[in-house]
């Protein structure tokens, strides 16, 4: 089916449609029979959060595809929940490829699909309500949500029984591939800690250095520590209770917690359309929530910093995430007035839109280029949209979705984008900002009274 067939009775300008075309084009190209892989050469598998984002973005155009992604994904899910952050598609070459992460041995890991042994972030009962909210055949769309609803829940229980200590209702990363942000000015704390032996460090060859500039991606260094990282979790056969004694890194992020309360709250309604109860969601996600503004918000900083469980204190690093808080309806609309000052104090304008660079061009950490150190993301700014559209900030949110689509009009789907030249960057090709994109678009035709 051609791209202006599955536009149907949509009306687009010429532009618009243009621009869905192209963004159906690249999830086409990037299809692997059941799901979409991120990049064909750079990320040639399935990766957990952006699947979820591939979902949403699909959610108005092709239910099938959308309920088809999230369903291929939790075919990877571990006996114990855990929902890995690579589900391995063939032989294609990447590291760390599935002999590197060793889960076969995993006691809780599947046999088939091979997987990796860590996770990313929780926003998949969002892209599951997000798809049955937009579904045209709504018999289908809930039979899709009554067979994902207890791996769902599988999944938070495995979050809230293996990644809190002590009581805690804030779940916690054990990498900072976790994170999806990895070589983030977080890490730069936490990281510098972990100076293992050269002997300690797994060999290791890397496929990223051949498909993309070394200036946009981490260095040799980070590589190292990601690696024992992974050596460390291996030896442990990745057993909670073992590495939470033993770990290097441990962090409360709030990103991943902010998409944890989203998740949570969407349960919720999933429960509501399915007759279940949603009370135990509805708790999970007032505590979460609870405890990321309580333990996370900095007054000084007007905003919320990750906290180092090992150092015992927050990461004095703030980045485009430390605003998604925003995103779940965590601050009050006080600190949520403060937050919208502080990020439009860092907005870059394109055409008549505003995007949010992933650390402020003020920062003494900002690097254009180099990945999560400065760059524009789409899935990150999508997130912030939707965060200030939900405290009323209708303008704001407004012009961040045109900055994200004018962005993308301008210099294609690419990875990320350079805040300064505005230039792409990255993997081309790359399937979350073209289902993003998509998902802008359409739902701005809808706004207006495209669908008939």
């Amino acid at each position: 089916m051609s791209a202006r067939e599955r536009l149907g009775p949509r009306r687009l300008t010429e532009d618009d449609a243009s621009l869905v075309e192209g963004a159906l084009a690249v999830l086409d190209a990037n299809w692997l029979g059941a799901a979409t892989l991120p990049s064909p050469r750079l990320y040639p598998h399935q990766w957990s959060w952006d699947s979820a984002f591939v979902a949403i973005g699909l959610a108005r155009i092709d239910q099938a595809r959308a309920e088809s992604e999230l369903r291929s994904l939790f075919a990877g899910q571990w006996a114990n929940g855990l929902l890995p952050h690579i589900v391995f598609s063939g032989d294609r070459e990447y590291f760390p490829g599935p002999d590197f992460w060793d889960t076969d041995g995993a006691m809780p890991g599947p046999e088939q699909p091979r997987t990796s042994g860590i996770v990313q972030p929780p926003v998949h009962a969002t892209a599951a309500w997000h798809v049955y909210s937009h579904a045209l055949d709504r018999r289908r769309a809930l039979t899709f949500l009554e067979y994902l609803m207890p791996r769902l829940v599988a999944w938070h229980e495995y979050l809230y029984r293996e990644r809190t200590r002590e009581g805690e209702a804030m779940v916690e990363i054990w990498h900072p591939w976790e994170s999806g942000m990895d070589n983030s000015p977080l890490w730069d704390g936490p990281l510098a800690r972990i100076a293992p032996p050269a002997e300690e460090i797994p060999s290791y060859e890397r496929t990223d250095l051949r498909v993309a500039p070394p200036a946009e991606r981490p260095s040799t260094e980070e590589y190292d520590r990601y690696a024992y990282l992974v050596q460390q979790l291996r030896d442990a056969e990745y057993s909670a209770e073992r590495v939470r004694g033993t770990t290097a890194f441990a962090v409360q992020d709030a990103l991943f917690n902010s998409l944890l309360v989203q998740s949570n709250r969407d349960l919720v309604r999933i429960a509501g359309a399915l007759g279940l109860d949603p009370d135990p969601y509805e708790e999970w996600a007032e505590a979460t929530a609870t405890a990321l503004d309580a333990l996370l918000w900095v007054e000084a900083e007007s905003a919320y910093l990750d906290f180092d469980l090992i150092a015992g204190r927050h990461i004095d690093a703030v980045t485009a995430a430390a605003f998604t808080p925003l995103f779940a309806g965590v601050p009050s609309p006080a600190k949520a007035a403060r937050m919208t000052d502080r990020l439009a104090g860092s907005m870059i304008a394109v055409d008549s839109g505003s995007v949010v660079p992933g650390v402020a061009l003020s920062d003494p950490s900002f690097q254009p280029a180099l990945y999560w150190r400065g760059p524009i993301w789409v899935n990150i700014n999508w997130l912030l949209g939707r965060g200030l559209l939900r405290y009323g900030y209708v303008d704001e949110a407004r012009r961040i979705a045109d900055g994200i689509v004018e962005l993308v009009r301008r210099s294609g789907f690419r990875e990320h984008y350079n805040p300064l030249t505005l230039a792409g960057q990255g993997a081309e090709q790359f399937a979350w900002t073209a289902a993003l994109v998509l998902d802008l678009v359409l739902e701005r035709s809808e706004e207006e009274g495209g669908r008939q």
